[in-house]
């Protein structure tokens, strides 16, 4: 096996006893790091800081991650306007946010024979959250609900954010110290 020491040198290809020699007279432990190279890598160290320098990276790793969601925003087939545009809203600020947008109507009883009427209303929401997303899954019918799915599209995203950059701070008013 390569046996690589605790400050990086490398000390060579060399067998199993003897690395373990040589790691118990620098009083550490000897740590397989990579076993399906040839011959395979071990490194001298101590093997509680080693645990703790991968936990690290692991951490790290997480922390820049970046977890889409699917939000649901359920609507009927007889939404009023006012509850279509406060919902609206609410995916609009998800797509912002950089989530998943799932739009489903629901037909209760009788609603089903309005299928058409939840059709255009997912085309009617399609339309308001164009400029921040993209269709990602075509309405189609599931038992009784109607399902669109929505996707933040970057893009269109970035040309908006443009438009709302901060303006240059300006002087409001001027005071004047007494010298």
């Amino acid at each position: 096996m390569r046996v690589i020491a605790d400050d990086g040198e490398q000390l060579g290809i060399m067998g199993t006893r003897d690395a373990q020699k040589v790691a118990s007279d620098r009083a550490l432990d000897l740590i397989e790091i990579v076993p399906n190279a040839d011959p395979p890598v071990c490194k001298i160290m101590d093997f509680g800081k080693y645990r703790y320098e991968l936990a690290k990276k692991e951490k790290i790793q997480k922390k820049h991650q970046h977890i889409t969601l699917v939000k649901e925003i359920r609507f009927h087939p007889n939404t009023d306007t006012h509850d279509f545009e406060f919902k609206t809203k609410h995916a609009r600020n998800f797509l912002e946010e950089g989530h998943k947008v799932k739009a489903t109507v629901v037909f209760k009883g009788r609603e089903i024979t309005y299928q058409e009427q939840g059709r255009e209303l997912l085309e009617r929401f399609s339309e308001r959250i164009s400029d921040l997303s993209k269709l990602d899954q075509e309405a189609k019918m599931e038992g009784r609900q109607m399902i669109a799915i929505y996707a933040p599209d970057k893009s269109k995203k970035k040309s908006g954010d443009a438009a709302k950059q901060p303006k240059e701070p300006k002087l409001v008013k001027e005071t004047k110290t007494a010298e």
